[in-house]
């Protein structure tokens, strides 16, 4: 996904650092909010009937709203949940984490007035209220099935003592959600599909996934400090360059180099960038 990469570099300065701990604090205040003033939990949900009669507040504060009852292992969750979601930032940068949960939320008030908006009409003399059906939970989960996806055979501790893979967690909430969304109405199908819709996008529409298994990021990291002395060297002496990143041959012995017949005039590429690169073409063969 290009537009991403394009984004990052000029927008990836303004990302979110630490954004876990960000969000289990919005969750802290909620939970505070919640002990010390149970009825104002009703003022924050995501509700697009009340949106449209001036209650524009709603449209960010049903992050707030917890996503269960606090007890200890609400607690144990969301050290879990902070813990993936740090790994995850680790491993894709500040901004595509940032993205990632930011589409969810996006998503997630979309469905919200999707939702309205089918329901006033077919039932134009009732108005529809969502309760808590949107909520912060599947967001939560994405981060879960996201982790899954990228670190499949990772060793987590549930609650603290059960050994499992988190491909086996993953294939278990999975199930549950599909299940879930079987055995829901359609209203309940469109709440499911629209907070998951950031973790659809993300991972089943992207050709690049490897790139950000924790094999491909040890490789590059490896790949990095190797080559970093060479880079001080004068290019002159080189016979091969990528036209993208700029390596040459003395980047690495394990690097192999082609021209592509498909740009205009001799543009040479590396193996990473061979086809996946943008094809440059003369003015008057666009």
């Amino acid at each position: 996904m290009k537009w991403i990469s394009k984004m990052e570099r000029k927008y990836g300065k303004y990302a979110v650092r630490n954004l876990s701990a960000y969000i289990i604090a919005l969750y802290a205040a909620g939970y505070l909010m919640q002990a010390l003033s149970p009825e104002i939990i009703s003022y924050l949900t995501l509700e697009p009937m009340y949106i449209l009669r001036g209650q524009v507040w709603r449209l960010v504060s049903w992050i707030l709203v917890p996503p269960s009852q606090l007890g200890i292992f609400t607690i144990i969750m969301l050290y879990f949940y902070y813990s993936v979601g740090t790994t995850l930032e680790r491993t894709w940068g500040p901004f595509r984490y940032n993205l990632y949960i930011l589409s969810g939320v996006v998503f997630t008030v979309l469905g919200a007035f999707l939702l309205y908006g089918i329901l006033r009409i077919l039932y134009p003399t009732i108005l529809p209220a969502m309760g808590g059906a949107f909520s912060t939970y599947y967001i939560s989960m994405s981060i879960l099935l996201a982790f899954t996806a990228t670190y499949p055979n990772t060793e987590v501790l549930l609650y603290f003592f059960i050994p499992i893979k988190m491909k086996w967690l993953g294939i278990f909430y999975g199930v549950m959600l599909l299940l879930s969304f079987i055995q829901s109405g359609w209203p309940g199908r469109v709440v499911i599909l629209a907070s998951l819709l950031n973790f659809i996008v993300f991972f089943l529409s992207t050709r690049n996934l490897h790139r950000y298994t924790p094999k491909e990021q040890q490789r590059r990291r490896e790949f990095k400090k190797a080559v970093a002395p060479s880079r001080v060297k004068n290019e002159a002496e080189t016979s091969h360059k990528c036209a993208v990143c700029g390596r040459t041959e003395k980047d690495g012995d394990h690097l192999e180099f082609r021209y592509c017949s498909k740009c205009d005039g001799n543009y040479e590429y590396c193996q990473d960038h061979l086809f996946t690169h943008e094809h440059v073409k003369a003015p008057g063969n666009r």
